[in-house]
């Protein structure tokens, strides 16, 4: 136990001593070793069939080193990182352990960041901006505003981003993107980083600058993991550890510099002038026999075995330390990012134009189909019509954009959420409260116009009811619209949003002008459509109350709904109440937004009936492709 407190003394004293060390002003974390034996990973390939991605593999990744993941495609190197990093828990079997200790993964996430392939990165924010949300989100508000400061120049100092701090994040370069996503992770200084392949899409300049911050970065006591395809022989000198996957099992591990005298151990001899990642990827894929792969299989724990991680009465202190840290309280994660979406807004004024010049041609344009017909007795049926076309504009205008728009945020707050920034009911309630001042504005816009323009009763309380109607309306079509894109692609959400308006709009007008009483099963499915319950509070709001005669044109001779009541008796809706069909609408729009936030949070964070229903719909289309 003794030598065990020494050399952890002695790896404390490294790297206090390197020179230079970078985030000097961050909070000091707890170095993390990571031992991983026998894991294993299956998914499902057929109705009963399995097929085993990982085979037993086990390894060590040790704090103050970078290490390599390599591997040829499909080997498993992605999977085995998602395993290791918690993203991926069902059908994994064997064990890890977190400095001698079984991982505890809720406890290993908050001490740890994955930082994916794909540069998903927050718009309409500069980096300095991007940075600050992140450390707010990271370090609380416990910290003051001067630490924070610190901080971020510091880690924008070290990944080289200072000169591009005032630069918006869609105007950077992709190496600039690749460091910009590591340094939002760098904020809270997690001892533990995984990276799925760092420099894809990176020049060969722009992955060694890449690869050589995260040496510094590893260096300064972190366990810094990466998968990588096919790294240059400059890349690839500067990994501290190289773990080669085949065929889901361990073929190499261990440091760089003994690869190719572990492949002269194994029989093969690497060129020279031959960089050797290359040759062990291409010994690996078995471009020179199988026989050399089942070699460096079977001879990797005579040549490298693992020496089990003791436990370090000094690390669990640290850990236990960290774990009291408490969370970021509920109203300051709502806080931050009610404060990052409406900047996002604010930024995004050439869409919100758009959007206004949207509704204001559509404005002139229904206004215009319906001039003057909300006064004049002979009209009241086209004026019926008025308040279906509200309906519909108010239905498919607030949801195609989000459609288009949400479900690349989704993979965002995926991310963030997976890296511990905030939970999704605080995300959700933000996004819920951001979108209403918009959304007010523009249905506003439109609503003057067309009732101004097609002469509506400019009577207070009738007013308020058609405009309240058409505001719940929307906002019913934007929950709609946010439960359907966090489900589905844009492609699929596309096609099933629209198509799903189809039977809500038809269902909603059945019985009209008929005197017949509808069937209940009938009745029942067209109450199921909130166009039904928005359709009538907006008659009743127009016709209703006792509404005196209409004028009737002197051209017409006989004008036979102009009176008010007369048209609410035709169509069936002479005994409804605006009360009643606003209520409903309100519970409408609830039941879409809790609807919603669940769909969210499976896609996130799915459940079991989730996970099964997606594997149900991978067999299926599996199925289907292979007729």
């Amino acid at each position: 136990m003794n030598k065990a407190m020494d050399e952890t003394k002695k790896d404390y004293q490294d790297v206090d001593d390197a020179s230079p060390t970078p985030f000097r002003h961050g909070t000091r974390m707890p170095p993390i070793d990571i031992e991983f034996c026998d894991l294993t990973y299956t998914v499902q390939t057929g109705r009963t069939g399995k097929k085993l991605i990982l085979c037993g593999v086990s390894g060590q990744f040790r704090s103050g080193e970078l290490t390599a993941i390599l591997g040829p495609s499909g080997a498993g190197k992605s999977t085995l990182l998602n395993v290791l990093a918690g993203y991926k828990c069902q059908e994994v079997g064997g064990l890890v352990r977190i400095n001698g200790d079984p991982r505890v993964l809720r406890d290993f996430r908050k001490m740890s960041c994955y930082i994916m392939q794909e540069d998903l990165i927050q718009p309409k924010l500069t980096v300095l901006e991007a940075m600050h949300f992140a450390a707010d989100f990271k370090l609380g508000y416990k910290i003051s505003r001067n630490k924070k400061a610190a901080v971020i120049e510091e880690i924008l100092e070290t990944l080289r981003l200072i000169n591009a701090q005032n630069t918006m994040t869609n105007k950077l370069s992709g190496g600039e993107k690749k460091r910009l996503s590591i340094a939002l992770e760098l904020a809270n200084n997690p001892p533990v980083i995984f990276l799925d392949e760092p420099t894809t899409g990176l020049d060969e300049m722009s992955s060694i600058q890449c690869i050589d911050l995260l040496q510094r970065v590893a260096q300064s006591g972190r366990t810094v993991v990466c998968s990588i395809h096919t790294p240059s022989a400059t890349i690839f000198q500067k990994f501290h550890q190289v773990y080669v996957v085949v065929a889901g099992q361990c073929a190499y591990r261990g440091p760089y510099s003994d690869v190719v005298p572990f492949l002269d151990y194994v029989g093969i001899e690497c060129p020279k002038h031959y960089n050797p990642a290359d040759f062990i990827i291409e010994v690996a894929s078995g471009e020179y026999g199988v026989e050399f792969i089942e070699k460096m299989v079977s001879m990797i724990d005579n040549r490298h075995p693992i020496i089990p991680i003791e436990k370090s009465p000094r690390f669990m202190m640290e850990i236990s330390t960290e774990k009291k840290y408490s969370k970021l309280p509920w109203c300051d994660q709502f806080t931050i990012l009610f404060k990052r979406m409406m900047l996002q807004l604010y930024r995004d004024r050439n869409y919100m134009y758009l959007k206004m010049s949207l509704h204001v041609f559509l404005g002139f344009f229904i206004g215009g189909l319906f001039f003057g017909c909300g006064n004049d007795g002979s009209k009241t049926l086209f004026n019926f019509g008025f308040c279906f076309a509200c309906l519909i504009v108010l239905l498919y205008i607030p949801m195609l954009p989000i459609l288009l728009h949400f479900p690349l945020q989704v993979q965002l707050v995926k991310r963030e959420n997976f890296n511990r920034w905030y939970d999704l009911s605080p995300y959700f309630c933000a996004l819920t409260v951001a979108t209403i001042p918009a959304q007010l504005v523009l249905t506003a816009i439109y609503i003057t116009m067309v009732y101004l323009i097609s002469g509506q009763p400019l009577e207070l309380f009738r007013c308020v009811m058609f405009f309240s109607t058409c505001f719940v309306c929307a906002f019913i079509a934007e929950s709609i619209a946010h439960a359907i894109a966090s489900t589905l692609s844009i492609v699929n959400g596309m096609f099933v949003g629209p198509a799903m308006t189809v039977p809500l709009m038809l269902v909603a007008v059945q019985g009209i002008g008929s005197t017949d009483p509808l069937p209940i099963y009938r009745s029942f499915v067209m109450y199921l459509s909130y166009i039904r319950y928005g359709l009538e509070a907006l008659v009743v709001a127009t016709y209703g109350y006792n509404r005196e005669k209409l004028p009737c044109p002197p051209e017409e001779i006989y004008c036979q709904y102009r009176i008010p009541r007369e048209l609410l008796r035709t169509m069936g809706m002479e005994h409804s109440q605006f009360g009643i069909n606003f209520v409903a609408l309100l519970l409408i729009l609830i039941i879409c937004k809790v609807t919603g936030f669940y769909l969210l949070k499976q896609r996130v964070r799915p459940n079991k009936t989730f996970q099964t229903l997606h594997l149900i719909g991978k067999l299926v289309k599996n199925h289907f492709s292979t007729q």
